[in-house]
């Protein structure tokens, strides 16, 4: 028997689970202690999220009785949350397009600029199927996962140095099943390394591309919990990119498209990259949703 306790929440039989009004409340004021903004918010997310269901209804259904192990799940959540971790990873979960990935402390939160550099390549790749795409440090998968679910390639192959963000994104693969429209092939290696003896219509890549001298500078949640392989690249933020720049027209078909995520800061010197290659043609910079320049667009030049 249920009955009604404080606040109009429905205070769970003994032994039963818990109410998810009493379990917002609960949430909440461990979110609160520990200095969390928005707490009332993010408590009603991580129901949300433990019992995949959509954002609105923890709030209008509060009365609704939780399977311990939902409940269980979600106060873990709320500790991680407390303890410094990023949404994303304390839930174990981040939404990229229409995709839910799962996501920890292997790969990087995947981001809404990274939505747009997702959105260039199918819009530059609409006029005619097939082909091979590639991401290049896929992490969590977001990129190849979203362009084998949403364009129309006959393939993608995704490449990570790190074998945790690889065990991720083969993870979130097998999690979305047929909802992937193409294969996607999964290989160990550094930046172009995998990809020797391929040739590929699209080269795709969110690089790492933090100067180590700037980490000081960034979120303390991004700095101390994201995967630092992902984060930094060199001295100037700029080698993984230049080594991409430099080693995509290897693997590119003529005509082939390089579409990089870059640093808004860094935008005209990648650009200048490709250009004094020789080996590209279309060099252009797009804009991010906040007007940055946040996009690097090359073709291979025709052979």
């Amino acid at each position: 028997m249920i009955g009604i306790g404080a606040r109009g929440t429905a205070a769970p039989a003994s032994g039963s689970g818990s109410s998810v009004g009493a379990l917002l409340e609960e949430l909440e004021g461990v979110l609160a202690a520990a200095g969390v903004s928005e707490a009332r918010r993010e408590a009603a997310d991580i129901v949300a999220a433990a019992t995949d269901r959509p954002r609105f209804w923890p709030t209008t259904h509060r009365e609704e009785i939780l399977q311990e192990s939902r409940a269980s799940a979600a106060r873990a959540a709320a500790r991680r949350r407390a303890a410094g971790a990023p949404f994303a990873y304390a839930v174990g979960q981040a939404a990229f397009r229409h995709l839910t990935l799962g996501v920890d402390e292997r790969v990087l939160v995947p981001r809404q600029e990274t939505e747009v550099l997702v959105d260039v390549i199918l819009a530059e790749c609409a006029s005619r199927r097939g082909g091979i795409a590639v991401d290049i440090g896929t992490g969590s998968g977001a990129i190849a996962l979203a362009l084998a679910s949403e364009g129309s390639f006959d393939r993608v192959i995704a490449t990570d140095v790190s074998a945790g963000a690889l065990a991720v994104a083969s993870a979130n693969a097998r999690r979305l099943g047929t909802a992937l429209r193409a294969p996607v092939e999964f290989r160990a290696g550094m930046l172009v390394e995998p990809l020797r003896g391929a040739r590929v219509r699209v080269v795709a890549s969110n690089p790492p591309y933090i100067a180590h001298g700037e980490a000081f500078a960034l979120p303390r949640s991004v700095r101390d919990w994201e995967p630092p392989v992902a984060l930094y690249s060199g001295e100037t933020g700029m080698a993984a990119t230049a080594a991409i720049v430099a080693a995509a027209p290897d693997v590119l078909e003529p005509g082939g498209l390089l579409a990089l995520e870059v640093d808004a800061r860094r935008a005209s010197l990648a650009a200048e990259l490709a250009l004094a290659d020789g080996r590209y043609r279309d060099v252009a910079v797009r804009l991010d949703l906040a007007g940055r320049e946040r996009i690097l667009l090359a073709r291979r030049g025709d052979e």
